[in-house]
């Protein structure tokens, strides 16, 4: 039997029904540690189980991404301090994918979507202490876009997350989530 899944931040309006998680966004979320803009924010949408040991979450997302930093992917949380997220976001101008790792300070890398026709597949894998992304390249297959070092404890929250620093109403679809066994280390490449 699957672990049940709760809200942190509960979104106005969501649905988790054969499969299919659908979430409209509230007003002015997000999860972000000073660098840079220089505030503290931990009011994203965060929809998750605990997850104890290695492991690979795999998900597919869709979103009428439309503001400035719009987003929706995964997310492995052991606090306030110490997460990361990675999924499609709006930033410089198009829909990307964006990872973010905290260790008490947030940092960003982002990286283009080539072929992105409205929805990606996204995986995220821990290994102890080392935490990984890929993305689906759109034939089966899995690209890396990251890999970092978080100091975790055993267990962790895992699941899905979606913000709208801008604005509120992102409209998220989320497809086939599922956590199980680790990729082997091969699959880093």
């Amino acid at each position: 039997m699957a672990k049940a899944m709760s809200w942190l931040n509960e979104p106005p309006q969501w649905s988790d029904q054969a499969g299919v998680i659908s979430v409209r966004t509230g007003l002015k979320t997000d999860f972000w540690r000073r660098t840079f803009y220089g505030y503290l924010t931990d009011n994203g949408h965060f929809y998750h189980r605990p997850v104890t040991g290695d492991f690979t979450a795999e998900v597919v997302v869709s979103a009428g991404h439309s503001a400035l930093f719009d987003q929706a992917g995964l997310m492995l949380r052991a606090d306030e301090r110490t997460w990361l997220k990675t999924g499609l976001e709006v930033t410089s101008g198009a829909v990307q994918l964006s990872t973010v790792l905290t260790r008490d300070e947030s940092d960003l890398s982002v990286a283009a979507v080539p072929g992105y026709d409205g929805e990606l597949s996204l995986r995220l894998t821990r290994f102890g202490s080392a935490v990984c992304v890929h993305r689906g390249d759109g034939n089966g297959g899995w690209q890396l876009v990251r890999l970092g070092y978080l100091d975790l404890p055993e267990t962790v929250g895992v699941g899905v997350m979606c913000c709208s620093p801008q604005r509120a109403g992102l409209e998220v679809t989320f497809r086939d989530f599922r956590v199980g066994e680790p990729i082997s280390r091969d699959g880093l490449e």
